[in-house]
């Protein structure tokens, strides 16, 4: 399945973060493909509104924020930009993250291939002048 949204303000993300939030049932794990800047971060921060959580930020730095959702529990949100191999991520701990079965949304996916799931709900972020295009699959 895939869906595709056109977005010129932030007001616009309520859709698709809605959207992807419904993904989610039967696949917790959530991957975010776009270029810096492309807003990702932001996605992720208007889902996380949408579980009633309000104080949500990049984990860059971290690497790994965890939040405490009312609604979902206790869900993850990876920053993997900063990640260097698999091998540190292994020892980040973050195979168990992927593989506790609790949502996951996470950033540069790309830096850990191999860890991820067979099944997962990819977010594509494509940015053309102001307009992103954000493509949803399942």
């Amino acid at each position: 399945m895939e869906a595709v949204f056109e977005i010129s303000t932030i007001e616009d993300l309520h859709q698709p973060a809605q959207f992807i939030l419904s993904q989610t049932k039967n696949c917790p794990v959530v991957i975010f493909n776009g270029e810096m800047g492309a807003g990702k971060t932001t996605l992720i921060a208007e889902i996380c509104k949408l579980l009633a959580v309000t104080n949500s930020s990049s984990p860059t730095y971290s690497i790994v924020n965890t939040y405490f959702s009312t609604i979902k529990g206790e869900f993850y949100h990876l920053d993997l930009y900063r990640l260097k191999d698999e091998i540190e991520a292994l020892d980040s701990g973050i195979e168990e993250i992927i593989d506790s079965q609790k949502l996951c949304f996470i950033e540069w996916p790309e830096k850990i291939d191999n860890l991820l799931p067979n099944k997962f709900v990819r977010v594509g972020i494509k940015v053309k002048n102001n307009l992103r295009k954000i493509t949803v699959s399942t």
